[in-house]
C-alpha cells in the first residue's frame, strides 16, 4: 500500500478525523477511500475484548479468553523463551478474534509496592523489564498483531494519574524509567506506543516533544505510532505537533476540529498531521494485509499454556526442614476461600472473561484435601465461626495450606494501596492456625509485596502472585512435587512499607510527585543501604541445590568499546531435575559519581538433571558499565575495576572477579575560578600547573603543592578550596591576572 499516495488524496477533514478513533476500541475507517477501521484492545494478560458495551476499567463483559499470568507473576519466571512463546499464542488469539493491536506490555517501574497496578508491571529493575517486553512484544508480533508498549513515561502510581506531575531528574529517567521503553524500541520495534497520563517534568506526556519526538524517534529510531492512553490527551493540536498519533478513545468531533483550525490558522503545520496519518495508517494496513481469517481459537491449549507459564513463575520463598513438596499420602487441609475461589487477575482494564477458572481445591481432587473456608471475603472483619471450623480442619491433617492474598478491592487500576497488609480476618486466621498446627505452608496470591509478621511462625511460602486461570492446577502441581519451583523475585519484599525508599514522599503534594529517591528503587536502594528485607531481589527456593563453579573472563582488561565474554559452571547437586536462574551483576569500584552498590545486567535460565553440570554464558557490553552522564547528555564509562559478580539473588552472591575498563571518551574537563583545588590537583595537567603556581607564592623555599597536599590535614582544606580563594590567603603574591593565566593554561 503506497500510503504517501493515499493521504494525498484525502481532505484536510479526512487526515484529521484519522487521528481519532472512530468508538472506544477502533480506529476510523473512511468508506470513501476504502479504508477500514481496525480493532485496538487490552491484553497484557489476556485478551480483554469486548463485544458490547465498552469501558476500560474492565466492568462490562468481554468475549471469553486466556487469563495468563499478571507482568509480575512472569517476569518471576526470568523465562525470555516463555513469555515470547505466551506471545505468540496471544496474538494468535489476536489473529481468530480479529483484534490489530494488543495493549501492552506493560513496562512501569515498580518505583513502590503500593501502585494498584504493580501487578500489571514486570520489575522494580529496567533490565528485567526491558527483555521481558521484548520477548513478549517479538511473540505477539511474529504472529502479525501489534503490541503498545506502556505507559510512556514515569508513570509509577495510580494515585491522580490524569493530572500528577512526574518530577524526574535526566540521570535518574535514563537509568530507571526510559531502558525498558528503549530496548524495546531498538530490538523488538513494537507497532506502537502508549503514552502515559501524567506529566512529565512540567509537560502532558501526550504533548511532550522532547519524549515523543526527541527521544523516541530521533534517538531511538522508532518507526511506528504513538496512541494516547484512553483519556489522556489535554491539548490535541499540541499533542500533534509533539508526536502524538492517535487519540483514544474516539471523543467525537471536538478535536478533529481544533486540528483542522489548528492548521488553517497557522499554529500547527498540515505536514504533522499528513505524518501521524501516514503513522497510523502503517499499523492499519501491516494488520490488514496479514490477516489471517482460518486461525482458531484453542481455548484448551492455550489453558495449558497458562498453567505451564504459572508454574513456571511462582517463587517459592520459605521452605524449613523441605517440607514441601508434599507427599500425596498425607492429609492435607486446604484453608481460605482462595483455595476454592483464587485470586488469579487483576482489576480495570486487564480483566480478562477468563475461559475456566481452576482452584486449588478443584485440583487437588483425589487427594486426602479437605476445605474451610476460614474467612469472609466481602469484609476484613474476622469471623469465629470461619476460623473455628479453619481450626478444626488443620488440627486433624497432617499439614495446613493457607490460602491468602489481597482482594480486587485493595489491588486495582485507577487507585494506590495503602499499605502492605492482607485483609485482617486473613492475618487472624494465619495466627489461629499456626497454634495448633506446627507444619503450615502459606500461599499468597497477590499482585505485589505483602508484610509477612507470621513469616517466621510458617514452614513454607508459595508466593503464587496473580497466576492467571489455570493458577490452581500450578499451585498444586508444585505443592505435590509435580513441578519443581524455579521463578525468582524480579522485586524486593520489604520488611515494612516504611523501608521503602519512596515513602515519606510517594502520593506527592496535589499533582506534584518527586522522584527524590532517583535512582535508588528497589534493590538499589536497600543494598546501598544495607538495610535488611523480608526477601531480596532474585531470591526463590528450588526442591533441589545448586552450585556454581569456574567464573571466567575471555579478557581481565577492556575498552568500553569491547565486549566482555562472562561464563561460569552450574551444577545441579540435588537429587531432582530443576531450573536456576543465575544473575549477574556489575560494580563500579570506584565511581565520581553515586552509583548503586551492583545492578543486574545478565541473567539465564537453565535446566539442569540431578548431576548435570552447564556453561552458562553472558555478554558485556558499553551500557553494562556506563552510568549517564548529564553534562555529555550520554552514557559514559569510567577507567575502572569493576567487580563481576554472579549470584542465586541480589544477597546470595556465589562467585566475584574483577576485570579492568578503559574509557575512550576523552572529555576535556574545563576550569574557572570556583573550580577546587582538589579537583584541579586530581587532573595530570592540573596539578603540574598549580605546582608551579604554589611555588610563585613561596619565594623562601617554601613547600610545594605536593608537599601540601602530602599532609591530611591541609589536604582536606585544600581539597574543597575553590581557586578564587587562594587570594584570601595569597595577598598581594597572587593577582587576578595570574589566576587567569594559569585557567588559560589550564584550559588550553
Amino acid at each position: 500500500m503506497d500510503l504517501k499516495k493515499l493521504i494525498s488524496e484525502m481532505t484536510l477533514e479526512e487526515k484529521a478525523s484519522l487521528c481519532s478513533g472512530s468508538d472506544f476500541w477502533h480506529t476510523r475507517g473512511m468508506e470513501r477511500l476504502g479504508i477500514p477501521a481496525v480493532m485496538v484492545t487490552d491484553g497484557p494478560c489476556g485478551l480483554r475484548k469486548q463485544a458490547g458495551d465498552t469501558d476500560h476499567l474492565g466492568l462490562n463483559a468481554s468475549v471469553k479468553a486466556i487469563s495468563y499470568p499478571t507482568g509480575s507473576c512472569i517476569a518471576s519466571s526470568f523465562d525470555r523463551a516463555l513469555i515470547r512463546e505466551s506471545g505468540e499464542y496471544l496474538g494468535e488469539e489476536c489473529q481468530a478474534e480479529d483484534v490489530a493491536v494488543l495493549l501492552g506490555p506493560a513496562v512501569n517501574i515498580k518505583r513502590s509496592p503500593l501502585c494498584g497496578r504493580n501487578f500489571e508491571y514486570f520489575s522494580e529493575d529496567p533490565y528485567v523489564a526491558g527483555e521481558m517486553a521484548v520477548a513478549y512484544i517479538k511473540g505477539v508480533q511474529s504472529k502479525h498483531v501489534g503490541t503498545s508498549i506502556k505507559h510512556f513515561a514515569a508513570n509509577s502510581q495510580e494515585h491522580r494519574r490524569l493530572t500528577s506531575d512526574s518530577v524526574v531528574d535526566e540521570r535518574t529517567l535514563r537509568e530507571l524509567y526510559l531502558p525498558a521503553f528503549e530496548k524495546a524500541a531498538k530490538e523488538a520495534q513494537p507497532w506502537t506506543f502508549m503514552c502515559s497520563y501524567n506529566k512529565l517534568n512540567g509537560t502532558y506526556a501526550s504533548e511532550n516533544h522532547r519524549l515523543l519526538t526527541e527521544i523516541l524517534r530521533d534517538e531511538w529510531s522508532f518507526e511506528g505510532a504513538v496512541m494516547s492512553d484512553w483519556g489522556a490527551v489535554n491539548e490535541r493540536p499540541r499533542g500533534v505537533a509533539a508526536g502524538l498519533d492517535l487519540e483514544m478513545p474516539g471523543p467525537g468531533t471536538t478535536n478533529t476540529r481544533k486540528i483542522i483550525e489548528a492548521v488553517k490558522n497557522g499554529t500547527l503545520a498540515e505536514k504533522d498531521v499528513d505524518t501521524a496519518a501516514e503513522r497510523i495508517l502503517k499499523f492499519v494496513y501491516q494488520y490488514l494485509e496479514n490477516r489471517d481469517p482460518s486461525v482458531k481459537f484453542q481455548y484448551e491449549r492455550d489453558h495449558e499454556k497458562a498453567r505451564q507459564m504459572a508454574a513456571e513463575s511462582m517463587v517459592l520463598l520459605k521452605n524449613e526442614g523441605n517440607i514441601l513438596p508434599l507427599s500425596k499420602e498425607k492429609k492435607v487441609a486446604f484453608l481460605g476461600k482462595f483455595a476454592e475461589l483464587p485470586r488469579f487477575q487483576g482489576g480495570g482494564s486487564s480483566h480478562v472473561n477468563s475461559y475456566q477458572v481452576v482452584g486449588a481445591l478443584e485440583a487437588a481432587q483425589g487427594l486426602s484435601v479437605t476445605y474451610a473456608q476460614g474467612y469472609p471475603t466481602d469484609t476484613q472483619k474476622p469471623d469465629d465461626a470461619l476460623i473455628a471450623e479453619a481450626v478444626t480442619a488443620a488440627r486433624e491433617a497432617d499439614c495446613a495450606v493457607l490460602f491468602i492474598g489481597i482482594t480486587d478491592s485493595m489491588e486495582s487500576e485507577g487507585f494506590d494501596r495503602k499499605d502492605l497488609k492482607i485483609p485482617a480476618c486473613q492475618e487472624k486466621l494465619v495466627e489461629e492456625v499456626v497454634k495448633v498446627q506446627k507444619n503450615t505452608v502459606v500461599v499468597v496470591h497477590c499482585g505485589a509485596p505483602i508484610e509477612m509478621p507470621w513469616i517466621n511462625d510458617v514452614k513454607a511460602v508459595l508466593y503464587a502472585y496473580l497466576g492467571g486461570e489455570a493458577v490452581g492446577s500450578a499451585t498444586v502441581d508444585i505443592l505435590f512435587g509435580d513441578v519443581n519451583p524455579s521463578g525468582k523475585l524480579a522485586e524486593t519484599f520489604p520488611i515494612r512499607l516504611e523501608d521503602n525508599p519512596s515513602y515519606l514522599y510517594y502520593f506527592g503534594e496535589g499533582d506534584r510527585t518527586e522522584y527524590r529517591e532517583g535512582i535508588f528503587v528497589g534493590y538499589r536502594y536497600y543494598d546501598k543501604k544495607n538495610l535488611p528485607v523480608l526477601f531480596p531481589f532474585g531470591h526463590g527456593l528450588s526442591y533441589t541445590e545448586f552450585a556454581y563453579s569456574d567464573l571466567t573472563f575471555d579478557k581481565t582488561s577492556l575498552k568500553d568499546t569491547d565486549t566482555l565474554q562472562v561464563s561460569v559452571k552450574v551444577k545441579n547437586v540435588g537429587k531432582r531435575a530443576g531450573k536456576e536462574i543465575v544473575q549477574l551483576y556489575v560494580q563500579d569500584n570506584e565511581s565520581s559519581v553515586i552509583r548503586p552498590v551492583k545492578e543486574l545486567k545478565g541473567f539465564e535460565k537453565v535446566e539442569l538433571a540431578p548431576g548435570e553440570e552447564k556453561t552458562v554464558s553472558f555478554t558485556l557490553e558499553k551500557r553494562s558499565f556506563a552510568f549517564y552522564d548529564t553534562e555529555l547528555a550520554d552514557w559514559r564509562v569510567e577507567t575502572g575495576e569493576f567487580t563481576i559478580h554472579i549470584g542465586k539473588s541480589s544477597r546470595d552472591i556465589q562467585l566475584s572477579g574483577t576485570v579492568t575498563v578503559e574509557s575512550t571518551a576523552r572529555i576535556k574537563k574545563v576550569f574557572t575560578i570556583n573550580s577546587t583545588m582538589g579537583d584541579i590537583m586530581a587532573d595530570p595537567k592540573g596539578a603540574q600547573v598549580m605546582g608551579q603556581m604554589m611555588q610563585a607564592m613561596m619565594p623562601g623555599g617554601g613547600p610545594d603543592a605536593g608537599d601540601l597536599f602530602d599532609d591530611e590535614g591541609m589536604k582536606a582544606m585544600m581539597n574543597s578550596m575553590p581557586l578564587r580563594g587562594v587570594m584570601m590567603f595569597a595577598g598581594d603574591t597572587v593577582q587576578p591576572e595570574m589566576l587567569q593565566t594559569l585557567l588559560d593554561n589550564l584550559n588550553a
